[in-house]
């Protein structure tokens, strides 16, 4: 059965309801995947076999009964262990949480189970989702399957490195500087990062168990093997939390096209503010020439109407203003005793995290405005092209490097060193702005390591990104399996 490892979750439904394979006979594959590869790249940390295998039986009994529970009727998949998963550990990579067993999901997990998912087991994150690598004290190192002396990135390396390896063809992670899309790139897999609220985030580990407020700039999204599962996906999970969910429900327009003709396309793949590996550029070049190839309009020097240096402030005094609000006391005290005695022309990544930790409530009202203003310019950019193509990250897959400290970490980029925290700038240029971002894999650097490119589209037009996805899909040839576990 080797050859349906590596199939789509849609197409892995379709076999179930076609009663070519059955939901036990599906789920016992993956165990048995999961038996033969998982110890390599250690990405499925928590299981649930017999409860999956209870829902399997029910599964098959129920399409037997000619009832079909949704369009995911009886699929295996994993879960990203940020995400509560009731009566299955979860985590979120700290030692504080590793007997924490919910009594419900968070609800983007109930929603994909609704759509007739069954869940057998959590994948790997960083402590509190908070790294572009995935290791914890709970659970230790994932590696990256292409090449396991890397990591496969984070926070959601676990889920892209399971998808990656065969190992459960659906998984949903999270995303606040690029924990979806750059695993999805490192890995060679699909990963969407909503727009901002379209899903809800309750149930997200951090914050804390059983927290309501749910905080800026973060979404939960799905990742896969193909453009097409997260179009599904997307739409089975997608909708407000229980505050909201009475009177908003989303329905959102449909593509702006489905074929390349249709479609105009501005690439940014490179900036002197944050730069790109040079061979990777190049291969998102190739990406762009494919499409201007299958009848797509393309604009190589398009701009919103500000530069990366302004967006990339907004984000990071945003993000750090709100994850660094779990910090110790004594900590957030020496951060803002290093921003009040700043440079202000200092726009290093340490400075920063200092000064978004410093945030009073008054100045980010004033970051909110600036982040407003740069979403209008997003949306008249818009008015003309209907998608950006962005590079994802600097770089591929990397070398594992647990310094505890990220400001010693650095990264090698076109023979220069660059700091390590460059690893989110890309992810954040769209984010910050709440726009929708979907990473497909288009190829593969002289060292074998996957390369994406992030689609990012007008805001709550996430069906175009995902459709421009499925185009580059069939033109760049998609998902290819790493050797070691083909």
């Amino acid at each position: 059965m080797s050859d349906i490892s590596f199939l789509p979750a849609h197409v892995l439904a379709a076999m179930i309801r076609r009663r070519e394979i059955s939901a036990v006979e599906l789920l016992d594959h993956f165990i048995a995947r999961c038996a033969a590869h998982n110890t390599k790249i250690n990405a499925i940390v928590a299981t649930d076999f017999d409860r999956a295998r209870g829902m399997a039986k029910e599964a098959d009994h129920a399409l037997s009964a000619g009832e079909l529970w949704g369009p995911f009727h009886g699929l295996p998949m994993t879960i990203k262990d940020a995400l509560e998963t009731e009566g299955l550990v979860t985590t979120g990579g700290t030692p504080d949480l590793a007997a924490h067993v919910p009594q419900r999901d968070a609800d983007a997990v109930a929603r994909i189970k609704e759509s007739g998912a069954i869940v057998f087991g959590k994948t790997n994150v960083p402590f509190f989702s908070g790294d572009l690598q995935s290791y914890n004290e709970v659970y230790g190192t994932t590696n990256n399957p292409w090449d396991v002396t890397r990591g496969p990135g984070g926070s959601s390396g676990g889920a892209a490195a399971a998808l990656a390896a065969g190992l459960t063809p659906l998984e949903i992670g999270s995303d606040i500087g690029g924990s979806i899309r750059t695993p999805a790139h490192l890995c060679g897999v699909f990963g969407h990062k909503p727009s901002f609220d379209l899903v809800s985030k309750r149930g997200h580990v951090p914050g804390l168990p059983g927290a309501l407020f749910t905080g800026d700039l973060s979404v939960v999204g799905p990742m896969a093997r193909s453009a097409r599962d997260l179009e599904i996906a997307l739409s089975m999970i997608m909708g407000r939390d229980d505050f909201d969910a009475l009177a908003y429900q989303p329905a959102l327009p449909e593509p702006r096209g489905r074929e390349a003709r249709e479609l105009t396309i501005a690439t940014w793949f490179d900036d002197p503010f944050c730069p790109v590996e040079s061979e990777n550029v190049a291969i998102m070049e190739q990406a762009a020439d494919a499409l201007e190839a299958a009848g797509a309009t393309v604009h190589r020097d398009a701009r919103p109407g500000f530069d990366f240096a302004e967006a990339f402030e907004v984000y990071a005094t945003l993000l750090h203003g709100g994850t660094t609000r779990g910090f110790p006391p004594a900590t957030l005290a020496r951060m803002r005793d290093v921003a009040a005695n700043l440079d202000l022309t200092d726009k290093s990544h340490m400075a920063m995290q200092a000064r978004g930790a410093a945030l009073t409530y008054h100045e980010w009202q004033v970051w909110k405005e600036a982040q407003a203003q740069m979403r209008a310019k997003w949306a008249a950019f818009f008015d003309t092209y209907d998608a950006v193509l962005m590079a994802v990250a600097p770089v591929s897959a990397f070398a594992h490097d647990q310094q505890s400290n990220f400001h010693d970490r650095t990264l090698t980029i076109n023979g220069a060193q660059r700091p390590y925290l460059d690893l989110i700038s890309w992810a954040g240029l769209p984010l910050v702005s709440y726009l929708p971002g979907t990473a497909v894999p288009v190829g593969r650097t002289q060292a074998g390591l996957p390369v994406g490119v992030q689609i990012v589209g007008p805001y709550l037009e996430d069906f175009t990104t995902i459709a421009l996805a499925a185009v580059l899909e069939r033109e760049m040839g998609g998902f290819v399996a790493p050797p070691d576990f083909a």
